[in-house]
């Protein structure tokens, strides 16, 4: 069972934990509660498992997003840091959007308060609360074998839809679109009775040209309007109600891309109006410019709702649409075909692996000082293996990460592996704790061992085990690699493509048969052989170079890598602030699932807070917010600063708001999250905020 109620004494409540996704939630209580495990037939929400204790309050200890239901499931409140709100006499449902999705069934009169960094649900007498409680993992509940012919394809990829659990603009909650069946090749087409497509299945159609290329690039927006794929000559998007040509004015990748997005954002607008009603951001700065009225949309139907769309230029709306996560780059081969059930669970957009040669390889820039190579002397010219070349996407700053799927090693994107992403279907429960390994096998590179020290595992809230290690020989490394179930594995020192440098000569990951490893930082020089090891071995995805990196950049780049993952932003998320605002160079890539994580963020989506600095008055507030595994695109997330309203869809980037400068130092108090003051990032650890020393 992935959840678990686990009854707590040092801080007397429950500990609700997930032990495939590694989260846990803490709800406090005045006295010690036990709870008893019930069935999961009382809730009107989708729940994994279900308890009830008996007490008069309920403490978080951290925001989450906290709504108020009805006995049918509709929203009567979305609250905000501040609010207090009365619960009446009756069945009401409060749900709350944390690393686990939690539901409370009450049926007694009580106050919720929302304060700075605490919730708290307090009934006028002692009172039995049934709690039911949901994972954001989901795992496929199939897998589909498809022919290598096109016709078998799009059978096989219009199945995907299965996985949605409304075709209403409600979808667009990550946690109503489940992760659709996998995809493998074989003799002929097989669809298991278990992949259900949605009932109107035939209200939505794509004609799209008979190759793998254009049904590639066509199954996220497939997926996501539950469609069938058709092949055809003219590219289009049918419905009882209209026909939309594909190509008429752009590419048929560009095209299929844009809808996805026109379509994905204007359904988040017109959920507000929905079973989850809230304030929006975005919504209030385009709903008096829409050419129809939200509550009136939200009742037609798909195919109503679609050309309602249409109407709307994507070129109105671009600017205010989340940033996209994912964007793959994926060879137009036939076993590509299996990458897609992963790329469609994150609505990646998808485009061929186009590309040119770099002008120039990046290096340590000719920086004086140690580096991090195996070699006796920097070498500023990295080869790559004769199978392989460099190569720079032609599209790169579409999305938060561009992954490449192809052979070459990309620049400006991750390499990412199929592997990675099935070896994370195949995990079972791991540790009790977050298990990190340390290895430092260069005594000059102490001082980074030193600095992550204090970084890993500082947060109260969550358990983690550190491990630390130093002048760690072939065999023991192999043996911790293999058998350590490290959760993260953080290397310093030196490597080759050929082996990660030991006192004993070098280990080369190819070489072993598994791994069980999740998250790797090989902060070595040239590293990246050994990083696709990893992934191809066991490994979720990680960090690796493909050049020299001068030792002392290196130590900023580790701190500041390390910093990010323990606060729960995912690899892609912590790479792009790592590269933007420190010394970490383009020598650096992820390799696997860039959005692999090794920690849960607080409250919600991870965000970076950015402060334009006044002359000893008020500030300019804005947040930076990321995507991850359990708040994927389309979450909406607020820094939960009262002063301003900032609920926005994520991942995204809010406007500026002027906040005095005591809002903001209270703020920062209350909440450690990473800042940009005046473009120049830094850390925030709570009390004591540096901007103000």
């Amino acid at each position: 069972m992935t959840i678990e109620f686990t009854e707590t004494a040092d801080t007397t409540g429950l500990e609700v934990h997930d032990s495939i996704e590694q989260r846990r939630l803490h709800i406090g209580t005045p006295s010690t509660v036990s709870p008893t495990v019930l069935e999961p037939d009382r809730f009107c929400f989708p729940i994994d498992k279900q308890c009830a204790i008996e007490t008069d309050a309920l403490v978080f200890d951290q925001l989450y997003s906290v709504t108020v239901h009805d006995s049918d499931g509709q929203t009567e409140a979305s609250l905000d840091a501040g609010e207090t709100v009365r619960l009446e006499e009756r069945t009401q449902f409060v749900g709350l959007s944390g690393p686990i999705r939690l539901y409370c069934r009450i049926d007694a009169a009580g106050t919720i308060d929302i304060g700075l960094t605490s919730i708290r649900i307090a009934f006028d007498e002692p009172t039995e609360i049934e709690l039911g409680a949901r994972s954001p993992h989901d795992r496929p509940a199939a897998t589909i074998t498809t022919s290598p012919d096109v016709e078998s394809m799009m059978e096989a990829v219009s199945a995907l839809p299965s996985a949605l659990k409304t075709t209403s603009p409600e979808r667009t909650w990550p946690t109503l679109r489940g992760h659709p069946p996998l995809i493998e090749l074989g003799d002929r087409l097989r669809i298991p009775d278990a992949v259900d497509r949605p009932d109107d299945d035939d209200d939505v159609i794509l004609t799209v040209p008979p190759d793998r290329s254009a049904l590639y690039q066509a199954a996220p927006l497939g997926f996501f309007l539950g469609a069938t794929i058709r092949p055809g000559r003219e590219p289009t998007l049918e419905t009882p109600r209209f026909e939309h040509p594909l190509t008429a004015e752009r590419s048929f990748e560009d095209a299929v891309a844009r809808l996805l997005k026109r379509f994905f954002f204007l359904d988040c607008l017109t959920r507000t109006e929905g079973i989850y009603r809230y304030e929006l951001h975005e919504r209030r700065l385009l709903e008096d410019e829409l050419p129809y009225d939200l509550a009136e949309i939200y009742e037609a139907d798909l195919p109503e709702r679609l050309d309602r769309y249409l109407d709307v230029p994507y070129e109105r709306v671009a600017s205010h649409m989340p940033r996209w996560p994912l964007t793959a780059h994926v060879p137009a081969d036939p076993d590509t075909i299996e990458l897609l059930p992963f790329i469609v669970n994150e609505l990646g957009v998808v485009r061929d692996v186009r590309g040119e040669p770099p002008e120039a390889i990046p290096d340590s820039g000719g920086a004086a000082g140690l580096v991090r190579s195996a070699s006796q002397t920097r070498d500023s010219s990295p080869t790559p293996r004769p199978d392989r070349s460099f190569v720079v996407p032609d599209i790169t700053d579409e999305s938060v990460e561009h992954a490449w799927f192809g052979d070459d090693i990309p620049q400006l994107a991750s390499k990412a592996t199929l592997e990675a992403y099935r070896n994370q279907l195949e995990r079972d429960a791991r540790n009790e704790s977050i298990e990190i390994l340390l290895v430092c096998n260069d005594a000059r590179m102490i001082s980074e061992h030193d600095a992550l020290d204090n970084v890993y595992g500082n947060r109260e809230a969550l358990p983690f085990e550190i491990h630390s290690e130093f002048g760690v020989d072939t065999d023991r490394l192999a043996d911790l690699l293999t058998e350590g179930s490290y959760d993260f594995f953080h290397y310093i020192g030196h490597a080759t493509e050929d082996g990660i440098r030991c006192p004993d000569g070098e280990l080369d990951v190819r070489s072993l048969s598994s791994v069980d490893l999740g998250v790797f930082f090989l902060n070595a020089c040239r590293s990246y052989e050994q990083g696709l090891a990893l992934t191809r071995q066991g490994a979720f995805g990680g960090v690796s170079t493909y050049a020299d990196v001068v030792n002392d950049r290196a130590v900023e780049a580790g701190e500041t890598m390390a910093r990010l993952l323990n606060w729960g932003f995912p690899l892609r998320a912590a790479l792009e602030i790592a590269r933007t605002n420190s010394s970490l160079g383009e020598q650096y890539l992820i390799v696997g699932d860039g959005s692999a994580d090794i920690a849960q963020s607080e409250g919600g989506a991870p965000m970076v807070v950015d402060l334009e600095r006044g002359d000893d008055g008020p500030f300019d507030f804005a947040v930076q917010s990321y995507s991850t595994k359990e708040f994927k695109l389309g979450t909406a997330t607020e820094s939960t600063l009262p002063t301003i309203a900032d609920r926005h869809l994520s991942p995204g980037r809010t406007s500026f708001s002027r906040v005095d400068r005591d809002a903001v130092q209270e703020y920062l108090t209350w909440n450690e999250v990473p800042i940009r003051v005046d473009s120049e990032l830094q850390w925030n650890d709570g009390i004591g905020s540096p901007i103000f020393d």
